[in-house]
C-alpha cells in the first residue's frame, strides 16, 4: 500500500518518472488555451439581419482556431479557420466580416482549438452527435489538445 503511495506522489508531482533505469515521460496540460470567446455585445446580445458580429478570444497558447456556427435550425457549419498566437484578438481580423443573414434566432458559435493545423476535415452538416464528429476532426487533425468553447447571441 505505501509503495502505491509513492507511486501516486511521483505521477502526480512531475511529468518524468523513472523506475529502475526505465524512464516513462509524460506531461497532461489541464489548463484552458481558450480564456475568452464572447460576441462583441456580450453572450445572449441581440443583432439584426445585415448587422456585423466580431468576437473577442483569447489565448493562452498559440494555435488553431476554427470557428463553427450552430444555426437555430440544426446546421452547423466552419465560416472561419485561423492560427492565433498567444493573446487577445478581436475577429475577423482584418477588413473581413462576418455579416448576419437569416435564420433568424438563437446562433451558437463554437470556437475549436487545437495545437496542431486541422487538415482538410471541415465541420459542416446536421449533427445528431457533436462529440462523435469532433472526434472524427480530431483524430484527421492529429491534435494532442484541444479545447471547444461555446457563446451564443440572438438574430431577429
Amino acid at each position: 500500500m505505501r509503495l502505491l503511495w509513492i507511486i501516486m506522489a511521483g505521477l502526480l508531482s512531475a511529468c518524468t518518472l523513472t523506475l529502475e533505469g526505465i524512464t516513462v515521460s509524460y506531461c497532461w496540460d489541464f489548463s484552458p488555451a481558450i480564456l475568452r470567446f464572447e460576441p462583441d455585445r456580450g453572450a445572449g446580445a441581440t443583432y439584426y439581419v445585415g448587422e456585423e458580429v466580431r468576437f473577442f478570444l483569447t489565448l493562452a497558447e498559440p494555435g488553431w482556431i476554427s470557428l463553427v456556427a450552430i444555426d437555430p435550425d440544426g446546421r452547423t457549419y466552419e465560416f472561419d479557420r485561423f492560427y492565433l498566437g498567444r493573446g487577445t484578438y478581436v475577429l475577423p481580423p482584418g477588413a473581413y466580416r462576418y455579416t448576419l443573414m437569416p435564420p433568424r434566432g438563437l446562433q451558437r458559435v463554437r470556437a475549436v482549438y487545437t495545437d496542431r493545423q486541422p487538415g482538410s476535415l471541415r465541420l459542416e452538416g446536421v449533427y445528431t452527435d457533436w462529440d462523435a464528429r469532433l472526434r472524427v476532426y480530431l483524430d484527421a487533425s492529429g491534435a494532442h489538445r484541444y479545447q471547444v468553447v461555446e457563446t451564443y447571441f440572438y438574430v431577429r
